[in-house]
């Protein structure tokens, strides 16, 4: 049996590394693409993965969920909210990476879990207790120190961490299973992909025009890269409790930062450093907090937001 529990969390850590991991991967992934627009290329994402989605659910005999799910009145007014908060989301992401701020994208997911301490104590009313007031305040210190670092608010970072935030917000309503929730949500934005796909591949500048073979197979490959990390988290998030995989979150955040500042260059002056140590104190912080007063079981399934992490 101990052996048994043992395999399991050994095989639940290396999928739930490797899923963030390949989240923090996609970076890499979409600035290879930086040559088409961000708007073709979450188009052919949500239409791919669908295609993806939909077949894995079929073989695991679970359409019949989705298809539930959508004709639920309440329930598919919940998952078109978050599928509109997710392309959204994915739309910022994509357009700032392809844009050269990929560390405003990895400030972003840093402050999206103090979002989310925001959004409980004002939408949920949940009381907010001392190391939670000192995170945020933390927080909103680093957003005023960024902003005169910058020049400006970090408009991505905030954009980033309000949609994801919002979008956790109502997955925690939506009562499916990752993969199933998912599946509805690209279900959900098909027509309109599938109309911008369409109208992209017949204007007079096409997404494709000019794009090279290796180029046409990395779009056409998004719905996969969508999916694989996906399957992986789902894995690790039975065999895992929160209080292991959700540090795992933050393996995102600190690969974009480090992709952005040594990989691709993206000027990190002192102040804005100084910023991200403010969110980074913020964090830890709100990480103790969890930690004191955390009540997850082990096999407890996480906050299935983070199934469409990043990318």
């Amino acid at each position: 049996m101990n052996g048994n529990l043992q395999r399991d969390s050994r095989d639940g850590i290396a999928s739930g590394l490797g899923a963030y991991l390949l989240w923090g991967a996609l970076t890499a992934y979409w600035k290879l693409l930086d040559q088409f627009d961000a708007f073709d290329l979450i188009g052919w994402r949500i239409v791919t993965a669908m295609i993806l989605l939909l077949t894995l659910v079929a073989t695991q005999r679970r359409v019949r969920v989705v298809i539930g799910a959508l004709r639920d009145p309440k329930l598919v007014v919940r998952i078109a909210s978050a599928a509109v908060l997710l392309v959204v989301n994915w739309t910022l992401y994509v357009w700032a990476v392809v844009n050269e701020h990929v560390i405003e994208t990895a400030l972003g997911y840093f402050i999206a879990p103090l979002f989310t301490a925001m959004i409980g104590v004002f939408v949920l009313r949940e009381p907010l207790r001392l190391l939670q007031k000192v995170g945020l305040a933390f927080a909103l210190s680093s957003v005023i120190v960024l902003t005169v670092a910058y020049g400006r608010p970090p408009i991505i970072a905030l954009a980033i961490a309000a949609s994801w935030a919002f979008y956790g917000l109502l997955k925690k309503q939506v009562p499916l299973r990752p993969v199933d929730s998912l599946t509805a949500e690209t279900t959900v934005l098909m027509m309109p992909a599938l109309v911008f796909v369409g109208w992209s591949l017949t204007r007079a500048n096409p997404v494709f025009a000019g794009a090279s073979a290796l180029d046409v197979v990395l779009v056409l490959l998004t719905g996969l890269i969508t999916a694989v990390p996906l399957l992986l988290f789902a894995h690790a998030a039975l065999r895992l409790p929160l209080t292991v995989i959700g540090p795992m979150q933050y393996i995102v955040p600190i690969v974009n930062f480090l992709l952005g500042w040594l990989v691709y260059g993206e000027d990190m002056q002192p102040e804005r450093f100084a910023g991200f140590v403010l969110v980074w104190i913020g964090l830890a912080c709100t990480f103790v907090d969890t930690l004191r007063n955390s009540d997850v079981r082990r096999g407890a399934t996480p906050d299935d937001s983070a199934t469409a992490r990043v990318g």
